[in-house]
């Protein structure tokens, strides 16, 4: 027999491995489809024994594997001891133990959490090779919830700025165009979910960073009330500017985790006295009747035309929901003092100390906002509580008339991921890496609950958020009204093409 021609070799090849390539390709068809479920249906999978945890665990590390490498949102990995922890979770069901409500799910961590026996670096090279003793609160209630530890997501140098990178793992991208930044500085952990490696991830906020990631990645973020999610670690136990919380690919899920990790501890004197079970109600409920406040230009503050006419737009979304929308907003000038000057010093004193022993350890942004605390006077405390406090009242005063405040998560869509903050926005000029995300900590400074869901995309294909604030302690409203959104508008229902 005559050897085959170089064409009809390369022809029987092709036929050859077709069969081969169909399993490989319905593999992968199978692994992302289960790294897109919902955090509820996969809660609801394992619980009646249709999938396991180590099913679970498999597909998520081959979509890191496949995925990450083009990201970069989780940083360190520990497929070994989630594989332990998956192999355990299985047992304790075949025994029929009692299950939690993330049983089997895994979960990856923001890199500024404390976890026993896993790499915690805070983005810092000071604690580059820091290996925790002991699990944060919020890793802790994971757990015991039933999650599995996969890794650790990336996060700016000690979490400070909306941008994430730093000099360890470098930036995390963001997953609708590489070349953009994905926020901060819970990015990495808003990233894993956009790109389906992991179901449930959890994130901290001072000045929007459970928000900002959020709108830049096309998932949900939520700041919750100050005291909704413990820290008994806090050295300021009075602090009322950041608190912990967690993100999601959709309300339901971000509840679902909120259930988890929120609840009463004794050891935070602002701990709110209500069980995570207030998060596992029913989210769906009529809105009409209920009245919105839609922002002005929050004094002055520069917006992108393309954020702003995404957001102008969704009126119509709401008022067809059944609210009444009025353009209204409080004077937000006591934020502008009070959050100033109350991160200047909270960052002085987190780190003055370690900064005169490694002053060439800091990036320039956080050192001299160290420095500027460093000048504080106990008269400019005074002032800037006094402003907090202001403000405070005044937004509560305003709530009053209103059910909702709406704004944009962020003045502008994600910019280039060399640069570490925007310098200018609509002509006006920044002079602070914390300028460009007045929107987020103006109402950091109120401390009300509040929600950015994804609401559109920018000619280009960048994701924008929207932000819903409610009233004071009023969390579970606000994840209604979002809900609400997410069901009317389905923008949450889009990936990003690098994870499909």
């Amino acid at each position: 027999m005559s050897k085959p021609t170089t064409t009809r070799r390369k022809a029987l090849l092709e036929l050859a491995s077709a069969p081969l390539l169909a399993t490989a390709l319905e593999a992968q068809s199978a692994t992302n489809e289960l790294c897109f479920t919902s955090a509820v249906e996969l809660a609801r999978l394992i619980r009646t024994k249709k999938l396991s945890a180590r099913e679970l665990l498999a597909a998520h590390l081959k979509q890191i594997e496949r995925v990450n490498p083009k990201v970069n949102a989780i940083v360190t990995l520990v497929p070994e001891m989630a594989a332990a922890a998956a192999a355990k979770a299985d047992a304790m069901q075949a025994h029929k133990e009692p299950l939690g409500p993330l049983h089997g799910l895994p979960v990856a961590h923001k890199d500024l959490v404390e976890t026993k026996g896993i790499r915690s670096t805070q983005g810092s090279p000071l604690f580059k090779d820091h290996i925790p003793q002991a699990d944060d609160l919020i890793v802790e209630r994971l757990h015991q919830a039933g999650a599995i530890t996969i890794g650790k997501t990336n996060t700016p140098e000690f979490g400070a700025g909306s941008q994430t990178f730093n000099t360890i793992f470098g930036a995390t991208r963001n997953p609708y165009d590489l070349s953009k930044t994905c926020g901060g500085s819970s990015g990495g952990a808003a990233v894993a979910l956009a790109c389906g490696l992991t179901p449930v991830a959890d994130g901290s906020d001072m000045g929007g960073s459970l928000r900002n990631p959020a709108g830049y990645s096309n998932v949900v973020g939520f700041r919750p009330s100050i005291g909704r999610v413990p820290n008994p670690k806090a050295a300021f136990g009075w602090f009322t500017l950041s608190t912990g919380g967690c993100l999601g690919r959709s309300v339901a899920d971000l509840a679902l985790g909120l259930s988890a990790i929120t609840g009463p501890d004794p050891r935070d004197p602002m701990s709110i006295n209500e069980p995570g079970s207030h998060f596992a109600r029913p989210l769906d409920r009529s809105f009409k009747g209920a009245s919105i406040a839609w922002f002005k230009d929050l004094n002055g503050a520069p917006f992108d035309p393309r954020v702003r006419t995404i957001i102008d737009g969704h009126r119509k979304t709401f008022e067809a929901l059944g609210c009444i929308v009025e353009q209204a907003e409080p004077d937000f000038s006591p934020a502008e003092t009070a959050f100033r000057i109350l991160r200047a010093w909270n960052s002085a004193t987190t780190h003055a100390a370690r900064l005169r022993q490694h002053p060439d350890a800091y990036k320039d942004t956080l050192k001299a906002e160290i420095e500027q605390g460093l000048r504080l006077t106990a008269a400019d405390v005074a002032h800037a509580e006094t402003a907090h406090v202001t403000m405070w009242r005044s937004f509560q005063k305003f709530l009053e008339k209103y059910d909702f405040f709406i704004l944009p998560t962020s003045q502008l869509p994600p910019f280039d991921a060399t640069t570490p903050y925007p310098t200018e926005l609509a002509g006006v000029k920044f002079t602070n890496y914390i300028d460009w995300m007045k929107s987020c900590w103006y109402i950091s400074t109120t401390g009300n609950p509040a929600a950015s869901v994804p609401a559109g995309f920018t000619p280009e294909g960048l994701p924008v958020g929207i932000q819903i604030v409610g009233r004071h302690h009023q969390d579970f409203s606000v994840l209604q009204l979002a809900h609400a959104f997410e069901q009317a508008t389905g923008f949450a229902k889009r990936r990003p093409a690098v994870a499909v």
